[in-house]
């Protein structure tokens, strides 16, 4: 009954979030030039970028088992797949509000301790992650050099998905074990300030 009413409201965060259309652009900066070292810091730099990577270490360390390296490696591979279709051109529509939408929902997954199946969770990395990695593919130049830029940034998210698992596993062996429900749900109050945030 408690997990079910947590779907509910995990659910209800999601649908509010879309409610917000186009009001929530995460992603800035400039790309104009890229290579490994740039594409290595780059998600050190992005708010959203951070909390929604450390948030799926932390998801996933919650969940345990096969997740615990299903998710962090599921994300990486996905987002190349999208940033291959921003490189390229594809339409994809809401990817800003979709990319603010995974920190609100990963973060209260986390706070909540949903425990879906991998079947249910897998996708909802997956969808995360192609939005995460269709809008730096569409904002790579054409003479950039996309695929150094790529690794570093793959790289670095591994980086964020590591330390989420470690926090999270560090957390688990507390006693009170709120610790990662306490990061989950800071995550997921600024994944909604950077919604109704003015841009």
């Amino acid at each position: 009954m408690r997990r079910s009413f947590a779907c509910k409201v995990l659910l209800a965060a999601a649908v509010a979030t879309a409610a917000f259309g186009s009001a929530a652009f995460a992603h800035v900066g400039d790309h104009s030039h890229m290579s490994f070292t740039q594409g290595l810091a780059h998600p050190l730099g992005g708010l959203d970028h951070i909390l929604a990577m450390v948030a799926v270490g932390l998801w996933a360390s919650q969940l345990g088992g096969r997740a615990l390296w299903l998710l962090p490696l599921t994300f990486p591979a996905v987002m190349a797949l999208g940033a291959a279709l921003g490189f390229g051109g594809a339409a994809l529509p809401w990817v800003e509000i979709g990319i603010t939408a995974s920190v609100l929902v990963l973060g209260a997954a986390v706070a909540l301790r949903l425990c879906p199946s991998l079947a249910a969770s897998l996708p909802l990395i997956a969808l995360f992650a192609a939005l995460h990695g269709y809008s730096h593919g569409a904002e790579l130049p054409a003479n950039g050099s996309a695929l150094t830029y790529a690794v570093g940034f793959v790289l670095a998210t591994l980086a964020l998905h590591l330390t989420g698992i470690a926090i999270g596993l560090a957390a688990n062996r507390m006693p009170g074990r709120f610790a990662a429900r306490t990061a989950g749900g800071a995550i997921a109050v600024v994944g909604l300030a950077l919604l109704v945030m003015p841009h």
